[in-house]
């Protein structure tokens, strides 16, 4: 992404300055949240779906369902399991997408 010399940052001197941009990107990197899916999984591992999708921030966490007809937002992301329910014979899981 590139910034026209109009920015209200050029006139600082921000605008093209590597090092600066840099320690942006390293506090873009250090406070990005952890995404993690809910998933059913059926039977003895006879398949699985995702049914949401999250993101943990250092102080909660908030889910959305694939579908989009619930959000929640919560102190931890563990909590998703107590909401994101599955049937007879389906385990609920967290997963790390990074892990």
């Amino acid at each position: 992404m590139s910034q026209s010399t109009d920015t209200p940052n050029a006139d600082r001197g921000l605008a093209g300055d590597t090092e600066f941009s840099a320690l942006v990107v390293e506090m873009v990197a250090d406070q990005a949240p952890r995404v993690f899916a809910v998933v059913h999984a059926y039977g003895d591992c006879v398949g699985a779906e995702i049914v949401a999708w999250g993101m943990a921030f250092d102080d909660g966490a908030y889910v959305t369902t694939v579908d989009g007809c619930n959000q929640y937002s919560l102190q931890e992301p563990e909590n998703a399991l107590n909401y994101i329910r599955g049937g007879d014979d389906v385990t609920v899981r967290l997963l790390w997408a990074d892990s």
